[in-house]
C-alpha cells in the first residue's frame, strides 16, 4: 500500500457492505477480515487495503473496526493513523469482520448471477487481478 488514507465510501464490492452479494472474494478473502474481531492486542499489525485501490485503506475495515471501541480497537490504526482520519459509514455496512466474512463466504460454491457479474467487472476494470480472470471468463462463456 502507497497511501495511508482511508478511502471516503467503500468501493462496489467491499466485503463489509451490507448490499454486496455472497460470494464475490474468495475465501481466503473473508478469512483475511476475522483477526480485526479479535481482541486488540492480539489483532493483525498490519493495515487492511481496499481490494479495489490497494493503495488505500479499506473503508468497511476502518469503520466497522473503529466503531467497536474497548478492547476492539483497531491495533493497526493505532500505529499506521490515517491521513484525514477515518470518514463515517458512507453505506451499511456489516457490525463485525466475521458477520461479513460469514455473508461473503455463504454463497462460494454457488454464487448468485449477481456475485458472478459483480467478479467480471472486477477482472474487467483491474488487471492486478489477471490470475483469476481465465477461470471466471470461462465459466461466462460455459454459461
Amino acid at each position: 500500500m502507497t497511501g495511508n488514507s482511508v478511502r471516503k465510501e467503500p468501493c462496489s464490492t467491499c466485503p463489509y457492505r451490507l448490499d454486496v452479494p455472497s460470494g464475490v472474494w474468495a475465501s481466503h478473502e473473508y478469512e483475511k477480515l476475522r483477526p480485526y474481531d479479535l481482541p486488540t492486542g492480539d489483532q493483525p499489525v498490519g493495515t487492511f487495503g481496499c481490494h479495489a485501490t490497494p493503495e488505500h485503506y479499506c473503508h468497511g475495515w476502518a469503520v466497522v473496526h473503529s466503531s467497536r471501541g474497548g478492547q476492539h480497537e483497531l491495533l493497526a490504526l493505532r500505529i499506521w493513523r490515517p491521513k484525514g482520519g477515518i470518514p463515517p459509514a458512507a453505506v451499511p455496512l456489516f457490525a463485525s469482520g466475521n458477520e461479513a466474512a460469514d455473508w461473503g463466504q455463504a454463497d462460494i460454491e454457488d454464487p448468485s448471477p449477481e456475485a458472478l457479474a459483480a467478479v467480471r467487472r472486477l477482472l474487467r476494470k483491474y488487471d492486478r487481478l489477471e490470475g483469476d480472470r481465465e477461470a471466471w471468463l470461462d465459466d461466462e462463456e460455459a454459461s
